[in-house]
């Protein structure tokens, strides 16, 4: 009988790791809009996680910092092995300097998501602290077709990021990691600004203007996203689990998404 796997919420990168999962003989259940069960559905998916051995979860928090799955199933969770993907978002602002796993939380805009952190962090869970997501479909390349992509004058910003693959990689090193908070992140934070400037030099064309924050009319969450400045440390998930990135900057991100 193939080990199972319960996915909470099968969202860009928990699906990524879902195939990886069943390519290595798991069986994976999960629930959202691409999963096998729905979240509401309690009798098929307490059925379904009575023989899980791990679960994870990539559901985001409810109103006021509630966890959906803990706060629905967090009794049936007892005893297995858990997973969380969570955000560097909980360390709020650091000025640009450097974050590990001992920095405070709960300083910055995503009070809800440092409060879940947390919980799951109680719980005894793994839980993977990610900064901006790309890979593919979901990449600069695929912001400068759809013009989403943006240059916005802040001298001095940083933001770190990682490759979806890559942060299946950590996962699976980390199936059976000692529980904590571990952070992923590539090698290279530096501004968005110079991401956008090489994908265009890799398409052959012009990037887009630069543009102060206020005349670029953001939607709240990105403009939130500027707020905040601070470089992701992940020595812990090198030195412990031995994970290293296959995207070690965006460079090698980009050249592997070049369409």
């Amino acid at each position: 009988m193939s080990p199972r796997f319960f996915i909470f919420g099968l969202g860009y990168t928990a699906a990524r790791l879902a195939t990886a999962l069943s390519a290595r003989g798991w069986e994976v259940i999960s629930t959202g809009r691409d999963g096998t069960l729905s979240f509401e559905d309690e009798g098929s998916v307490r059925l379904a996680l009575a023989d899980a051995g791990h679960v994870l979860s990539s559901v985001p928090p409810g109103g006021e910092g509630l966890d959906p799955v803990l706060d629905r199933y967090g009794e049936a969770l007892r005893g297995k092995t858990l997973h969380y993907l969570s955000s560097t978002g909980v360390y709020g602002d650091s000025g640009g300097a450097w974050v590990d796993e001992s920095a405070p939380v709960g300083r910055g805009r995503r009070t809800a998501r440092a409060e879940a952190d947390a919980a799951w962090l109680a719980a005894g869970a793994r839980v993977w602290r990610l900064p901006g997501i790309y890979g593919p479909g979901r990449s600069p390349f695929d912001r400068l077709a759809e013009g989403r992509a943006h240059r916005i004058d802040l001298p001095g910003q940083v933001f770190s990021r990682i490759h979806a693959d890559d942060i299946v990689a950590a996962v699976l090193l980390g199936l059976n990691a000692p529980p904590g908070a571990w952070n992923l992140a590539d090698d290279l934070p530096c501004p968005q600004n110079r991401v956008i400037e090489h994908a265009c030099r890799l398409l052959g064309r012009e990037p887009p203007p630069l543009l102060s924050l206020e005349a670029a009319n953001l939607s709240p969450m990105a403009r939130a996203f500027y707020a905040e400045n601070r470089r992701v440390a992940s020595g812990k998930a090198r030195r412990l689990l031995g994970w290293r990135p296959a995207y070690p900057t965006y460079a090698e991100g980009l050249a592997a998404l070049r369409p």
